[in-house]
Parts: structure tokens; sequence; C-alpha cells
């Protein structure tokens, strides 16, 4: 699976990769609104990921919500 053309999962800092899993879980089988667990992962890695985790993690997670089958 990649999350990007060309990018594996692997190439991910692993701090983003678990931020992503737990959005992802919340999104698809919590009760929680898909922008606070959004929010919630692009707050995590910006304090302990690199300074370009932010932009990518939200943009990676704004997709799988936009495919999210309702």
């Amino acid at each position: 699976m990649a999350s990007a053309q060309g990018w594996s999962l692997e190439r991910m800092p692993r701090v983003d990769r678990n931020a992503v899993r737990i959005a992802v879980f919340e999104i698809d089988y919590l009760d929680v609104p898909d922008a606070v667990a959004v929010a919630e992962a692009v707050a995590l890695v910006a304090d302990l990921s690199t300074d370009d985790s932010p932009a990518y993690v939200n943009g990676l997670l704004g997709k799988i919500i936009s495919t999210k089958v309702a």
C-alpha cells in the first residue's frame, strides 16, 4: 500500500504512521467527528515529528475522509 505516488508507508516517520492509524480508527469506528480526529493527529505530529508532517498528515487524512463511504 502506498500513501502517495512512489512513497511507501515505511518511508513515513513512525509517529506519522501511528497518528494516521489512530485517526483512521477514530474516523471509521468511533463516534468522533472527522475534523476532531484530524486536528488531534495534526497536533500530535506537529509536536513530535518533522516540520513537514502536519501538512502531509492533514492532506492524507483529508483524502481518506473524502473517499469515505457514508
